[in-house]
């Protein structure tokens, strides 16, 4: 039962359920559901690897039909130089005009050929290749593709061919690919002729097209099936793991009885066993923790009411003794003192298990009515003065004054500040304590800092456990039931408010109460701050000036003390100075 350390409300109030948690999609792909990421990461690999082979194979069926489409048209186009060297032989005797003739016939009935084997000739002498003027052509636009490197490569070996690839434009304007071959023919008394041959590969071009079209939709139609597969598979590893958080959440939220649906006995299977068997095992050790909680919670109430009844005996012998002190020689008068100081200790702690055991046991009630909390303040100031003027503090209080009434249990919130003041002049090693006050339109609010032995932030997370003391060693001549505080945050709970403590070793604690002003509202701030200075320049002009033990109440709050104006609330509760 530790509290918090700044003006917001405790964490385990603040903190949001299990339940009340869901994965949002946001940019980091790590913050994604794992079902989402799979199909992802799933999808992204396919489809690289589907672009990957549709672009291999695409390139292997293009050089493939290329490389089938050349060969064939070289076997051709060595068909034609043939029939053509026949047809030249024949007019070798001719005259000029019956060969060209000749070739004209030639190229009209080589050339012009329709379908994927189409074709276009062009014949040129060699002695007017340097001109325009063809022997004959086909098309007269196929003089624009032979240029000068052609030429030359096709004159320096007549028995060779060479080709290239170009691009044709049709009727309607679009580009075709074509393969121009490049050849030489000599025939004896006819002369040297060049002859070139434009083969369409349009037929071609349209195979690799539809085999393209084939490829994409075959592998959009893969695509989808392994998108589905994907689905199917995520969802089976997914599924088991959504049950297990479910019933994860359901025992968070406080259900032991929450198990996992197994089915099968594969990994995931084993998983949901393990995990039903942890749930078993925590249940198990829940129930034994406790009944045995139970059985201390019994045997704590029973043992301090069957108490009573002796100390109730003890009490009065010792109190017999007391008032006969006087008569009794030094050492048994001696005795007489401490036995009645042990047994007030003792009545003490029997009153403070007794109201521990009402907590624990959900009895305690609040009865609640509207109460000045300055003058709660100083009827506790006025309970705890004798100790403060025989431990030589002084107590510096600082009362708000104006409207700071609430409806509160007068009886537990006296306690409470009781039990802070004595411990602040206990552990204060007598330097002046500071007591302030204040309220806001929804809570009002005690602080009591001392400048002593302080506590560390560890500490004082740990303060208000029962039994706990930051030094073991420490002695004690007061009080030391180690329960004060434990009772005091029970208390402030039981007003729906917060007990917090706050320090610095070797300079001092501060513990304020902030309550609501009416029973039931929830609290969001504090009107005093918890984490303070500690500097003790003006407390200890105050000292000089002000008898020991002295309650020096004024309007003015010491300038080191200063309020502030509140900084704006965070999430929590709590404002960004007292983070």
């Amino acid at each position: 039962m530790s509290a918090p350390l700044d003006g917001g409300a405790p964490a385990s109030e603040k903190a949001p359920t299990s339940e009340s948690v869901r994965p949002v999609l946001g940019a980091d792909p790590r913050s994604w559901p794992l079902a989402l990421r799979v199909v992802l990461v799933t999808t992204l690999l396919s489809i690289v690897a589907l672009l990957t082979v549709g672009a291999y194979l695409s390139s292997v069926i293009a050089d493939g039909l290329y490389e089938q489409r050349r060969d064939r048209v070289l076997a051709e186009t060595l068909e034609i130089r043939g029939d053509l060297t026949e047809t030249l032989a024949q007019v070798s005797g001719a005259t000029s005009t019956q060969q060209q003739d000749a070739g004209r016939a030639f190229v009209q009935t080589a050339g012009g050929q329709g379908g994927g084997d189409r074709r276009e000739v062009v014949l040129i002498p060699v002695e007017t290749a340097g001109t325009v003027f063809p022997v004959a052509s086909s098309d007269g636009s196929l003089f624009d593709e032979i240029d000068d490197e052609l030429r030359a490569a096709v004159a320096e070996q007549p028995d060779s061919m060479y080709w290239r690839s170009i691009g044709r434009e049709d009727s309607s304007g679009r580009t075709h690919p074509a393969l121009l071959v490049g050849t030489r023919v000599v025939v004896p008394g006819a002369g040297s002729y060049d002859l070139y041959l434009v083969y369409s590969l349009e037929e071609e071009q349209e195979t690799l097209a539809f085999v393209q079209r084939v490829i994409l939709g075959g592998g959009s139609v893969l695509l989808a099936l392994i998108l589905g597969i994907a689905i199917v598979v995520a969802r089976m590893v997914t599924t088991p793991l959504k049950r297990a958080a479910h019933a994860a959440e359901r025992m968070a939220a406080g259900d032991l009885t929450s198990r996992v649906e197994v089915a099968g006995a594969d990994e995931l299977a084993r998983v949901g066993e393990s995990f039903n068997d942890m749930a078993r095992s925590l249940e198990q050790k829940v129930e034994d923790l406790t009944e045995l909680s139970h059985l201390q919670q019994r045997f704590v109430a029973d043992v301090s009411h069957e108490l009573r009844t002796p100390l109730t005996t003890i009490r009065m012998a010792s109190s017999v003794l007391q008032t006969r002190s006087g008569d009794l020689p030094g050492e048994l008068q001696r005795t007489a003192e401490l036995l009645s100081a042990q047994v007030q200790r003792f009545d003490v702690l029997l009153a403070d298990l007794l109201e521990i055991s009402r907590f624990d046991a959900g009895a305690a009630e609040l009865e609640a009515h509207r109460e000045d909390i300055d003058a709660l303040v100083e009827r506790a100031l006025e309970d705890v003065r004798p100790l403060a003027t025989a431990r030589g503090c002084l107590l510096d209080v600082h009362l708000a004054g104006d409207d700071v009434r609430a409806m509160v249990d007068a009886r537990r919130i006296d306690r409470i500040l009781r039990n802070l003041l004595t411990n602040a002049i206990e552990h204060g090693a007598g330097e002046p304590v500071l007591v302030q006050t204040a309220a806001d339109a929804d809570s009002v609010a005690v602080v009591v800092q001392d400048h002593g032995h302080g506590i560390s932030p560890d500490d004082a997370q740990r303060v208000f456990d029962r039994f706990w003391r930051a030094d073991p060693s420490r002695a004690r001549n007061i009080g030391g039931t180690g329960l004060g505080l434990s009772i005091s945050v029970e208390d402030a709970r039981l007003h729906d408010g917060w007990l917090q403590a706050w320090g610095q070793e070797g300079e001092g604690a501060v513990f304020r109460l902030t309550i609501p002003r009416r029973p039931g509202a929830v609290l969001t701030r504090s009107p005093l701050h918890l984490e303070r200075s500690f500097d003790r320049s003006e407390v200890e002009a105050a000292v000089s000036s002000t008898p020991t033990g002295e309650i020096r109440i004024g309007p003015e709050v010491l300038p080191d003390l200063e309020e502030t104006p509140e900084e704006p609330l965070t999430g929590d509760g709590r404002t960004e100075g007292e983070r």
